[in-house]
């Protein structure tokens, strides 16, 4: 066991520039991570860690102590930060973070300011009887998933480090300990405004906004009404996002308000996965029975979320009431038009459509209705697509993503009728469809295989095989092709899990 001297070593792979500690002490609760038996470096992603101008070569000595907790950097301010939530709908007044340990905030190469987080660093006072640890597997799926979400242009958080404790955590089963390093543009939350507004604290929800401005929309403070800019803004990024999700089949699984950024990056990984067949129902969370987030749900949910961080802001946005319903409701509204132009712009690229036309909506429908009725693999319907934009000949493959073939044949000729209006080259066409059309995701089975050889076998050479595919999206990767191409019926997910 690592000593109390040794835990409170200075260490210089950091320089922390440290700001939400700053905030008044009912924003969080200062909290050091609780120190684990025999901690072991798993991954570290030595790339980020470049960018965040953070010591490499100490991180490779001492990353292991410093991303476990058994060793707080110098100048960190650790602590646990306070929200509050909407889960599944039913609101609770506290969460927390329960398990997660906010380390300090950075300022990368390029200026830009970010937390750095250990998740499964110990209890802290917003446990709510957990063990505040975290489990081999859900580490691994995270660092996966994340990094993934990135390499695909994603707003997501990113994985910084991956370490194992030595020391076993109790579920339903006995397994390995874990805990993860995940790096944000913040952790502020629709959660967190709730947390003060349910209090009945107005001074809080302004304090929390004032610092969500300086940090992330600073040009708003010149606004006329700088709240409602904010709430303009976090809305465009929601909107933004959830249609990104949306463009690769992402199903997030579990979006509560507690996991909803002001930042608009995506974060918590649990049940979340990638459809294989398209069906827009599709919900993997074992947690959600009644498929609240399915996969067709998540921009009404959006919607839903920001309606929730609407109501902390009424104060703020207009001192009389009427005003202030009146004008939130505006952002709510043009939510739903916000959402329709970012996903139907980017359905034209994933289809190869250059500009706008009149009928665009009904042709990408089309194509997505007879995705649902003829079982197509949604990722590699897209992706030959692609390629066939490119040559004709390639028509047999992509028609081989239905289980008709020959079903295929009338959208196609309206489809090339649609391109016949484009000046591009087929080639120029392609390249740009294969930009956003990724040949590789993180294929539930394969995310599975590689977390079962780690947490079974101790055998972690699937999870870097998967890392390095996942990469590289958009590339075609010839050796690594087996890992585009949909589950088998026995090597199908059929359900996700939170791993709390």
């Amino acid at each position: 066991m690592t000593s109390a001297l040794e835990k409170n070593r200075p260490g210089a792979a950091f320089a922390f520039d440290n700001s939400y500690a700053g905030l008044p002490q009912r924003f969080f609760a200062a909290q050091v991570p609780t120190p684990v038996a025999e901690p072991w470096l798993i991954k570290l992603n030595e790339p980020l860690a470049a960018e965040l101008g953070l010591d490499v070569e100490t991180l490779r000595r001492d990353g292991a102590a410093i991303f476990s907790g058994n060793l707080v950097p110098e100048g960190a301010q650790p602590l646990a930060m306070a929200y509050a939530g909407h889960q599944f709908g039913g609101f609770s007044p506290q969460l927390g973070d329960g398990r997660a340990i906010l380390l300090g905030e950075v300022v990368d190469r390029s200026g830009r300011r970010f937390d750095i987080q250990l998740k499964g660093a110990g209890p802290t006072p917003f446990s709510r009887r957990g063990d505040g640890r975290a489990a081999l597997g859900p580490v691994l799926r995270e660092y996966i998933i994340s990094e993934a979400m990135f390499a695909l242009g994603i707003p997501a958080t990113r994985a910084l480090a991956a370490v194992t404790t030595g020391e076993p955590v109790y579920r339903e089963e006995v397994l390995p300990g874990a805990v993860f390093t995940r790096v944000a543009a913040s952790h502020i939350r629709v959660g967190t405004f709730q947390f003060f507004a349910a209090r009945g604290d107005t001074d809080g929800v302004r304090a929390l906004a004032d610092y969500v401005i300086d940090r992330h929309h600073p040009t708003l403070k010149e606004a006329d009404n700088p709240y409602l800019a904010l709430f303009e803004a976090v809305s465009e990024r929601q909107a933004a996002l959830i249609a990104r999700w949306l463009h690769v089949g992402f199903i997030h699984g579990v979006m509560n308000t507690d996991n909803m950024t002001i930042s608009g990056e995506t974060i918590d990984f649990g049940p979340c996965a990638f459809m294989d067949a398209y069906d827009p129902a599709t919900v993997f969370s074992s947690i959600d029975q009644h498929g609240r987030y399915a996969y067709a749900n998540q921009p009404a949910i959006g919607q839903w979320n920001l309606a929730r961080l609407g109501e902390t802001l009424l104060p703020l946005i207009d001192a009389e009431p009427d005003g202030a319903v009146d004008k939130a409701n505006g952002v709510i509204r043009a939510y739903g038009e916000r959402f329709q132009a970012h996903w139907l712009a980017g359905m034209r690229a994933k289809i190869g459509l250059a500009g706008k036309e009149d009928g665009d909506l009904e042709l990408v429908q089309a194509l997505l209705s007879l995705m649902q009725a003829q079982g197509a693999d949604f990722t590699l319907t897209f992706r030959r697509l692609s390629d066939l934009a490119g040559d004709d000949a390639l028509e047999t493959a992509f028609a081989a993503s239905f289980r008709e073939p020959d079903s295929c044949g009338t959208w196609l000729a309206q489809w090339r009728e649609r391109l016949s209006r484009d000046r591009r080259s087929d080639g120029e066409r392609a390249a740009a469809m294969r930009s956003v059309n990724p040949a590789f995701i993180p294929r539930n089975h394969r995310v599975e295989q590689a977390i079962e050889a780690a947490v079974e076998n101790g055998d972690f050479s699937l999870f870097e095989a998967l890392l390095r595919v996942l990469a590289n999206p958009y590339d075609d990767q010839p050796d690594f092709a087996a890992y585009s191409e949909p589950p088998k019926p026995h090597e199908r997910v059929l359900a996700t899990f939170c791993g709390t």
